[in-house]
């Protein structure tokens, strides 16, 4: 009859499993003195690792290639949305809150801009949202407006 298998009776795989290795625990252990790190060196040292950018002392690649340009740490990038995407929005308003509720944009809070891909369908009263030169003459062109 075979053994009637529980939480309690649960045992790893034969062989599946080994006791963790104990460095520096004694010549006995086959890891003392150096503990596996061998004689001196970068690496035995303590936080001997290099960093992700380090070429063996030769001129890492990030300082051998020329730099340009400028990053701005303050840039908030908005977010898009296209006028063809509006169809999806049933309120007759279009403003964060409603573009979310619409599933158009990730976060009301954050900064959004309607680009103009596509034709307005019917007219839009826009509010609290940046537009694209393009967007606002489309929108106003089939009768929206557009406020604050």
């Amino acid at each position: 009859m075979a053994e009637r298998i529980t939480l309690s009776s649960l045992r790893p795989a034969k062989g599946s499993t080994q006791n963790r290795k104990r460095v520096g625990r004694g010549p006995g252990s086959g890891l003392g003195k150096t503990a596996g790190k061998g004689h001196k060196g970068h690496k035995a040292r303590t936080g001997g690792a290099t960093n992700p950018g380090f070429e063996g002392g030769q001129m890492p690649m990030y300082r051998r290639l020329p730099k340009r340009g400028f990053t701005n740490p303050f840039r908030v990038a908005a977010q898009p949305v296209n006028l063809k995407e509006l169809s999806r929005v049933t309120a007759p308003e279009v403003n964060p809150d409603t573009l979310f509720s619409a599933g158009l944009i990730a976060k009301p809070d954050q900064p959004i801009k309607i680009l103009g891909t596509g034709e307005a369908d019917r007219p839009y009263v826009v509010r609290g949202v940046a537009l694209s030169a393009s967007a606002r003459t489309k929108i106003e062109a089939a009768g929206g407006r557009i406020e604050g």
